[in-house]
This record gives C-alpha cells, structure tokens and sequence, in this order.
C-alpha cells in the first residue's frame, strides 16, 4: 500500500467512525467533534485524489562556444535565452501589439547594436516610447530589469547573442561576431563558464 492509499483509507476510517457517532451518541459536543472530523476527512480525501507533480528548478541550459560556428547558431542561442533565461518574453512580444511593453517585431532592423545593448544594460537611460503605435505615443507601465544584474543576470555573451537573435528576426544581417564573444573563464564573461 502506498503512503496516499493508507492516508486515504484513515480519512475514510474517520469519517466512519465521525458518522457512527452522529446516528448513535446524544452529545451535543461529542456531535459537533464528529461533524468536525467527517468535514475534515472529506477535505483530505479530496487533496490526496489531486495528483501531485514534482517541482523542479529551470534547467539551466549551458552553451559551448567552440560549438558555435556561425551567426545563424549564435541567433539561435540568443532565442532560446530570450524565451527561456532571458526572461524577454514575459513581458515583450514579437509581431503582437497585446504585450505589457513594446512589441520587438523588427527592432533588430530599427535600432543599432549599441543602442540595443544599452537598452538591455541600462533599460531606464533612455525611455522609449510605442514608436509604432497609431494615435497619441503611449508609454509602458513597466520598468524593464537590467539584465546583466539580478535577479537575471545574464553575461556578456548572452546579452549578444539576444541581439543576434532580434537582428536575425528582422531579416537584417547578425553584426555580432564571433570572435567578440567572452571565452569561458575570462574577466569579460562575469564569471560565469559556458555561455
């Protein structure tokens, strides 16, 4: 027997022995225990009828740089970081004007490198406003976290290969290159050993 079936069969055991005291015992404060206990007990046998799932930390996935052997790889890497990691895509969208901060539908083309790395490592210094909203500009109502602290925290590597990744989406050549990256273990690469 397992550890749920034992637990559910004392629930069941004490809401029989709760009902039996209900139809045959006349004290009112014995009545009200009994009632307490098959209310109890039901309640138990409904949590241990949810299935129970483990939970588990994010993989942290690791990215060897040796591998990397084109720009085409490095953007791939940056889409896993902006939907994983990253965490860009809780609050950006791509092609969808329904998210909580601007839409990132072809930024890569819009904006140059440097502004985008300054956009992720110092999001506040300049506030940008929809700039391709209809109407009267509207600004966002979140902040956006620096990515290179916490509780992100992604490392130089990361932070291009995110913008390899939106120059790619918009169709422009990835003006990352490889030889730019950190290699693991180097002062630039904040610490952190795979990219």
């Amino acid at each position: 027997m397992t550890e749920t079936q034992i637990l559910q069969a004392l629930g069941l055991g004490i809401m029989g022995v709760g009902g039996a005291i209900l139809l045959f015992v006349k004290a009112r404060f014995v009545r009200v225990m009994a009632f307490v206990a098959i209310v109890l007990g039901a309640f138990s046998l409904v949590a241990l009828g949810v299935p129970q799932m483990a939970s588990m930390p994010p993989v942290v996935e690791k990215f060897d740089l040796a591998a990397i052997k084109d720009k085409r790889e490095l953007a791939g890497i940056g889409q896993k970081i902006f939907f994983g990691t990253g965490q860009c895509a809780l609050c950006h969208t791509i092609g969808s004007s329904e998210g909580r901060c601007p839409d990132l539908k072809g930024v890569g083309a819009k904006l140059t490198r440097e502004f985008l790395y300054e956009s992720l490592t110092q999001p506040q210094a300049f506030t940008y406003m929809d700039y391709e909203h209809v109407g009267p500009a509207k600004g966002f109502p979140a902040k956006m976290p620096y990515i290179n602290k916490k509780p992100i925290g992604l490392n130089k590597n990361e932070i291009l290969a995110v913008i390899a990744f939106l120059q790619n989406m918009s169709g422009e050549e990835v003006t990352i290159n490889l030889s730019e990256l950190a290699t693991p273990g180097s002062a630039s690469s904040d610490g952190r050993k795979a990219l």
